[in-house]
């Protein structure tokens, strides 16, 4: 999955949004109410292996493993 493709995933599915106050040059922490922050470091055209798409679903942003297959399904 692209990280452009993943940072919109996380944006409509979870509700995650770009915290303006926390740039630090390409990272940025992404904040949803309710949930963990993610530190976002991924350039747009990069593609993320799945072990990458799993730690930012689930280590970093919370979900279950049913959960984290159920986002990336409707994405």
């Amino acid at each position: 999955m692209g990280a452009r493709k993943m940072r919109r995933l996380l944006e409509r599915a979870l509700g995650y949004r770009e915290d303006p106050d926390t740039r630090d040059g390409s990272h940025v922490w992404l904040v949803a109410e309710g949930r963990p922050r993610i530190r976002w470091a991924f350039h747009d055209a990069r593609e993320l292996a799945p072990i990458e798409v799993r730690n930012v679903l689930m280590r970093q942003a919370g979900l279950t493993l049913d959960e984290a297959r159920r986002v990336v399904r409707r994405g």
